[in-house]
């Protein structure tokens, strides 16, 4: 478990590049890593199972192999894989880099990684074997009324259709006696690292211009094979209710395969269910992160967002006048 509320991000150089799904920041990630010499960490919940490959939009074998990537396919889709986790891994893989004597450029849309990293995570326990297989075969209604009861100010704010997070705060809530809520209020009182805080981009789309790219997104992923992918995961044993099978795409497929709706009906709930879990992911960044927002249009390139951000972060280490330090703390 992380120490505390007042551990210590990593202060080797860091770039962060956050924003919804489908906005883009995967292919800016790569260029900015040519040009740095610099090695992407994913900062993405799902992209760490091995075997999700088309679902969770993982970079292909051709980008791993073209850059470096860290907390990509790290655990199996059965293991348990939760923000403390992530912070062990991702320090470990920030440390590293710097050793090298490279820029580490932090990609994704999982804002609780993001600033679980930064910031550091509260005292709230890890996860408790037994427990969480009871919760797990709790129906998701009963999990929100026990929640709701408890901890109302989680349950205003969480994503209840979600069932990963709701098993997380009421587990937290069982094991401790104390809402999940009071257990993260600390996060507010925190600054986050100057030395963060030069190189934090968010990467923002006009709304149509993200709606169609989450159609194409969706539809590459069904043509690319999510149905089989499922499938195989399914035919391995992963369990239907697992952290795993409750990403965006697998979810709706496993009913698919249930005989919930049609192939067509999958499609097109997809396609909402992530153009609504875009939205969830702008009002986060913009509320729990201070990112210096880039306004990408339809044209842009890769190329030209990579020369905006790289203008900027250097000149914001001007003005602060900053010294990168080549040590972890």
């Amino acid at each position: 478990m992380d120490p505390g509320i007042q551990a210590k991000p990593p202060a080797a150089p860091v770039l962060i590049l956050a924003g919804p799904t489908a906005s883009g920041k995967s292919e800016l990630a790569l260029v900015l890593a040519e040009r740095l010499g610099g090695e992407i960490v994913s900062v993405d919940s799902m992209q760490v199972y091995r075997g999700m490959d088309i679902g969770t939009a993982k970079p292909s074998p051709r980008d791993r192999s073209r850059i470096p990537h860290h907390l990509v396919d790290v655990v199996e889709p059965w293991e348990p894989f939760d923000a403390a986790r992530f912070v062990a891994l991702a320090r470990r893989a920030l440390q590293e880099i710097a050793q090298r004597g490279r820029v580490a450029i932090l990609c994704g849309g999982t804002g609780l990684y993001f600033k679980a990293l930064a910031l550091g995570l509260g005292q709230a326990p890890g996860p408790e074997p037994a427990l969480r297989a009871q919760l797990e075969a709790t129906p998701l209604t009963e999990l929100l009324r026990e929640l709701a009861d408890r901890d109302p100010v989680t349950f205003a704010r969480i994503d209840r259709k979600n069932p990963r997070r709701v098993i997380r705060a009421v587990e937290v809530i069982r094991l401790t006696g104390r809402p999940y809520s009071e257990q993260r209020a600390a996060w507010h009182s925190v600054e986050w690292p100057p030395s963060w805080r030069q190189g934090m981009f968010g990467l923002r789309r006009a709304a149509e211009d993200l709606r169609r790219r989450i159609d194409l997104r969706v539809d590459q992923m069904f043509a690319a094979g999510l149905v089989e992918e499922t499938r195989g995961l399914l035919a391995r044993g992963l369990s239907e209710k697992a952290t795993a099978l409750q990403a965006l795409g697998y979810r709706q497929v496993v009913e698919y395969l249930q005989g919930r709706r049609s192939l067509p009906e999958t499609v097109a709930e997809v396609k909402r269910r992530t153009r609504q879990f875009a939205r969830r992911q702008m009002t986060w960044f913009r509320l729990q992160m201070p990112l210096e927002w880039l306004e990408v249009q339809p044209q842009s390139s890769a190329a030209a967002l990579a020369e905006q951000v790289l203008a900027r972060w250097t000149l914001a280490a001007k003005n602060s006048h900053a010294e990168r330090s080549p040590e972890i703390c």
